[in-house]
């Protein structure tokens, strides 16, 4: 099971990444740079395979958060460099959380319960209708106001199901 790590910053720098020697998929990997306002600094492998939120284009200056397998093993380096899961680019108006979330719909973490609505879209990656109940999933959800419990209660504006 995979358990989600993060980091925000802006992006310093965006550049192609070579991953090895076939040509085929030279300009398909890209090293972004984060750099937050303590002036801590990561790189994060964009892949083809990487879900940015909302399929938004990401440049230097944004402010995005990057989401990683903290299980999967990273070389010892500084600054440290994560493949990217997600990408989500930082929004004043929602809050983003990806965890797994249990049969009653709370973080693992114990810090987010989730209230689907009839309204709330459960989505999959590729944007198409997610047709089973999200329960006991890793699940991207997007949300606004939050209750001050704990756990912290919302009504997601949708979820995203990491299959």
């Amino acid at each position: 099971m995979k358990k989600y790590g993060s980091f925000s910053g802006t992006v310093s720098s965006i550049q192609d990444y070579l991953i090895g020697s076939d040509e085929e998929l030279n300009g398909c990997y890209k090293l972004m740079s984060l750099l937050n306002g303590d002036g801590s600094i990561v790189n994060f492998v964009i892949s083809p395979t990487t879900y940015f939120l909302d399929h938004v284009m990401v440049s230097v200056g944004d402010t995005v958060t990057g989401f990683y397998d903290v299980n999967v093993p990273v070389i010892l380096i500084y600054p440290p460099q994560y493949q990217a899961l997600i990408i989500v680019k930082n929004n004043p108006y929602q809050n983003v959380k990806v965890d797994f979330f249990n049969s009653q719909l709370v973080s693992s973490d114990g810090q987010l319960q989730v209230n689907i609505s009839s309204y709330t879209p459960i989505l999959l990656q590729n944007n198409q209708p997610f047709s089973l109940n999200p329960i006991n999933r890793n699940l991207l959800v997007v949300y606004g106001p939050a209750t001050f419990s704990i756990p912290a209660q919302t009504t997601p504006y949708k979820i995203i199901v990491l299959c």
